[in-house]
């Protein structure tokens, strides 16, 4: 892959530039802050303890449902409202602290990164499909159909299950507030440095973030070029033809399976007589992430001994769900009320829709702010650096 990777960008090196432009583009104004927010809080809420208050709040629920602690509510909340990879990064600290069980971990990593409301009602319905009540139909499919994968991998690894039965304190606020003052105690950090490391974990995680963005930009290109995705969506043809779905989205659907923003803006820009076929492959790769956001997962969970192979089967699974749900709701949830409700115009939904309205804040003013975190990145560790010496 490495060879291709270099004999490629050899042969085409104009077009490789363009599209890692492009994902650069991407990650500087959009990506970062939107996530940057996000990732900070939720250090922030680990190390004064509130997730240990959530969680105990949180036990009777999400152990029943998912079978993992109250703590992975945390991650369950903040990974629908900042969207993947928030989901594996707060999976991933909470194995570090021993507060999962590596199966537990493994379990919560399966549901907890979908996409954000933000991308689903502004990117996507309003920005691709121009109508904004299509963000209910898909939202509804994507995060019921990922709490029923949530409730299907509570059985994931029941054969290797522990054992150590703790006694469990009755649920109170008063329970609550003392788990969180006993996990604040143990961090003897001050807030100065708590806040720091804070802002330095996030960043680091999010250049990350942005590298894998890159990469596949320019990887899905390439593949392009040399005919090799061509290929391939020869034999999505036939996939899609035993499913009755029209062969054109052969491609745009194989591009989406790399990165969704690609694949659900080429899948919108064919025309057809329906709605249906388009807004069922975008929710399967919705619910699928994308390699380009596994392979962000993938590095996150490399540092701890979660799997990745149970957060794939997962996305397979959500992915299924969200397609045969969209089926099932599409009239109900859509036409019922196009032909029930006067239509909104296209541009009018556009301006009033409060997820159009973030997203193009976001990208106005994305660039400022990702040069602005850096830069307090950079001045963070100059000072570190020069305490040691």
């Amino acid at each position: 892959m490495t060879i291709f990777i270099m004999i490629s960008l050899i042969q085409f090196p104009d077009q490789a530039l363009e599209a890692s432009i492009r994902g650069l583009n991407l990650w500087w104004e959009v990506v970062f802050p939107s996530l940057l927010p996000f990732f900070i809080t939720a250090e922030l809420l680990l190390a004064f303890g509130v997730v240990n208050f959530i969680g105990v709040l949180f036990e009777p629920i999400m152990r029943p449902l998912f079978n993992i602690p109250g703590v992975g509510s945390f991650g369950w909340m903040m990974g629908m409202a900042s969207g993947y990879p928030t989901g594996a990064k707060i999976a991933a600290r909470l194995r570090e602290e021993g507060q999962l069980t590596q199966i537990e971990a493994e379990r919560l990593v399966a549901f907890t990164n979908n996409s954000s409301p933000l991308f689903i009602f502004g990117a996507i319905s309003v920005g691709f499909f121009h109508d904004a009540s299509l963000g209910v139909l898909i939202a509804v499919c994507h995060y019921t159909s990922n709490a029923i994968v949530g409730i299907v991998m509570r059985f994931h690894g029941r054969s290797k299950k522990k054992i150590l039965r703790e006694k469990r304190e009755r649920v109170s606020l008063t329970t609550a507030f003392k788990a969180m003052h006993r996990t604040r105690l143990k961090d003897k950090r001050p807030f100065g440095e708590i806040l720091g490391d804070a802002v330095l974990n996030s960043i680091k995680t999010l250049i990350m973030v942005g590298g894998f963005i890159t990469l596949f930009s320019v990887l899905i290109k390439l593949l392009f070029l040399v005919g090799v995705t061509p290929a391939i969506a020869g034999l999505f043809k036939v996939a899609l033809s035993l499913f009755s779905l029209p062969i054109e989205f052969a491609l745009p659907f194989l591009s989406g399976l790399f990165e969704i923003t690609i694949g659900a803006n080429m899948i919108t820009q064919i025309t057809t007589e329906s709605l249906l076929p388009q807004l069922i492959l975008i929710s399967f790769i919705l619910g699928f992430n994308g390699f380009s956001i596994q392979a962000q997962v993938a590095s996150i969970l490399a540092k701890t001994d979660i799997r990745f192979l149970p957060y794939f089967f997962a996305r397979l699974l959500h992915g299924t769900l969200a397609s045969i749900l969209t089926i099932i709701l599409y009239k109900p949830l859509y036409l019922n009320k196009e032909t029930s409700q006067t239509s909104v115009p296209a541009s009018q939904a556009s301006d009033n829709n409060i997820g159009n309205y973030i997203l193009d804040l976001v990208t106005q003013n994305g660039a400022l702010l990702t040069f602005f975190s850096l830069g307090i990145a950079i001045i963070i560790l100059y000072r570190r650096n020069m305490k040691k010496q």
